[in-house]
């Protein structure tokens, strides 16, 4: 199999440039995809609704959110009101209808939270999935099984998590980052992105390439559900795995060199101001 990754290399811009193609004149909402997020568990409303946001400043036409609460905390996002919640029983109802998922941020580790995910593996049909967090747990628990599907995969595991899925502790992951990858990659047969300083990519035949782009001010709450929410949004937008995976996480590393350029962070720099960054990146190139 031909590597779709350019394996041992950093992402390049070259590699990303297809985020800077200009739109086509003639588009509508619907040509930019339907990108749906399940998560939100009470006292985690804010990890999907920072995913959301992310997801509709990185492009996507519409977004939905299964908010992991019954009933909504709250009826709309008074900050982004362009977004869609919903119950997740009832948006799981049309999961079908999603361009892509990402399950996760903040779902929270109840039956009824772990019901919901299976419900999303069995319902979603071949829509891509972007699983974090609390799915990733869920998975390493034993609690779910892995069994989601013929749709493309994309887990996105901070160290620690990548150590409960590999059943290993997160030095011997720390050790061997890309190695965590690798057999990541391998055991689920998805794409893994393997976070922190000097993200790991890996493809399911596993090639891979690290990224460079990004600091320490992505150490703060939040950080990996804004790249959820880039991540869905670049696959509902329609781009290939091959694409969207490596510029999702260019681009959101970029988003928080751009801040830091601009005097905000890396002390400080918060996971609500990388969606701006992100949107002007897109919209005016990597300048």
């Amino acid at each position: 199999m031909q590597n779709t990754l350019k394996t041992g290399q950093s992402v390049s811009l070259e590699q990303v440039s297809a985020l800077f193609n200009p739109r086509d004149p003639q588009s509508h909402k619907g040509s930019f995809g339907c990108a749906a997020i399940l998560g939100g568990a009470p006292g985690m409303t804010g990890a999907a609704i920072l995913a959301a946001r992310a997801a509709l400043k990185t492009g996507a036409g519409k977004v939905m959110v299964g908010i992991a609460q019954t009933p909504l905390p709250v009826p709309y996002d008074s900050s982004n009101p362009e977004l869609m919640l919903h119950e997740a029983d009832d948006l799981l109802e049309i999961a079908h209808t999603m361009d892509a998922w990402a399950a996760g941020c903040g779902l929270g580790t109840s039956e009824q939270a772990l019901s919901w995910l299976r419900r999303l593996f069995i319902r979603r049909q071949n829509a891509p999935l972007v699983l974090d967090a609390d799915g990733l747990n869920a998975i390493a628990s034993g609690e779910v099984s892995p069994t989601w599907g013929r749709g493309e995969i994309v887990l996105t595991p901070h160290p620690a998590e990548a150590a409960r899925l590999l059943d290993l502790d997160t030095k011997q992951v720390q050790a061997d980052r890309t190695g965590a990858a690798i057999a990541l990659a391998s055991q689920f047969k998805a794409w893994v992105v393997l976070k922190g300083a000097g993200t790991v990519i890996c493809a399911p035949d596993l090639s891979w390439q690290l990224n460079t782009t990004g600091n320490v001010g992505l150490a703060t709450a939040g950080s990996g559900d804004v790249l959820s929410g880039m991540l869905v949004s670049l696959l509902a937008q329609g781009f290939p795995m091959q694409t969207a995976v490596p510029a999702a996480v260019w681009l959101h590393g970029a988003a928080a060199d751009y801040l830091v350029k601009q005097g905000i962070g890396p002390i400080g720099l918060t996971a609500g101001e990388l969606a701006d960054a992100a949107r002007t990146i897109r919209n005016s190139g990597a300048k």
